[in-house]
């Protein structure tokens, strides 16, 4: 018997579109004191993670983005040993982190301990290293850990936000920015998600110009295919202190784990922007 389906559509006002998953049922749902955290099972996408109506992850595509929001940054960096999220609640940034064996502790700073439990009930495969000696997840304000971070003290900080909007607001100014750039240790670098470069270069440019404001002098934004966010096209972008970035390109051919999307010429190709983007970000 073919179980009864319906659509769960999002509707992205900036690009005038949408995008839609054929659900067979609802599975959970919770409101945290921050947001309201829905699950669905979906025909073809596995699971499907929404807050506050808007598409977090699915099953099926959630790997293009961890092993994007993980390896490039990693594999740049000349031996990170301290890393830490700020968001990532769902977990799989931080299985990807982990699987790098020269990091010795990785923090994970979300501020919703609600998007965690949902994920280790509902994606529990991105929780694989959440009990790694080396995993400290704490469930708290991401932008006051990083104000009160030691200075010098990080390798390499992940933004693995929601949209710039609600709890994650002010994770995109140079406020944040620039305790960051006091936690980082000199060849620190920062990532942080920077949705579509489609039809969101504008935001980019601005959270370029606020990371520079924070004192950062390198940029190099990565597009990557995203299906289930808006346009289906996303982005990171990494900001250090120093010029380059230059990565690790033989240790990546020769990484020591699986990897679904990410590989050294995968890397190579996200670092060479279409025209229309090194234009807008000027070069």
């Amino acid at each position: 018997m073919t179980p009864k389906t319906s659509w769960h559509y999002e509707n992205f006002e900036p690009a005038g579109s949408a995008i839609g998953f054929r659900i067979t049922r609802k599975l959970d749902e919770v409101q945290s004191p921050f947001q309201k955290i829905e699950i669905y099972e979906t025909t073809d996408w596995g699971n499907l993670m929404l807050i506050d109506g808007a598409v977090m992850l699915t099953t099926r595509d959630n790997f293009l983005y961890h092993e994007m929001m993980s390896h490039p940054a990693l594999f740049t960096h000349a031996n990170p040993k301290r890393v830490v999220i700020i968001g990532g609640g769902d977990c799989g940034t931080l299985r990807e982190v982990l699987k790098h064996p020269g990091v010795e502790r990785a923090v994970q700073c979300d501020i919703d301990e609600q998007v965690t439990r949902m994920s280790e009930k509902y994606f529990p495969e991105l929780c694989d290293s959440n009990a790694d000696p080396r995993a400290q997840l704490l469930f708290d304000d991401g932008i006051a850990y990083m104000k009160n971070c030691e200075p010098g003290s990080v390798d390499v900080v992940i933004v693995d936000s929601t949209d710039p909007v609600g709890p994650a607001e002010g994770l995109f100014n140079k406020s944040f920015f620039e305790s960051c750039f006091r936690a980082l240790k000199d060849d620190g670098i920062l990532v942080q998600q920077s949705e579509s470069p489609l039809v969101l270069l504008d935001l980019i440019k601005a959270m370029r110009a606020e990371m520079g404001k924070a004192g950062f002098t390198s940029f190099q934004t990565l597009p990557f295919p995203q299906p289930c966010y808006p346009t289906g096209w996303w982005s990171c972008t990494l900001a250090r202190k120093g010029q380059g970035f230059d990565f690790r390109e033989a240790d990546a051919r020769a990484k020591t784990f699986a990897s679904k999307y990410y590989s050294a010429d995968i890397h190579r190709g996200a670092a060479t922007l279409p025209p229309f983007v090194a234009e807008a970000l000027g070069g």
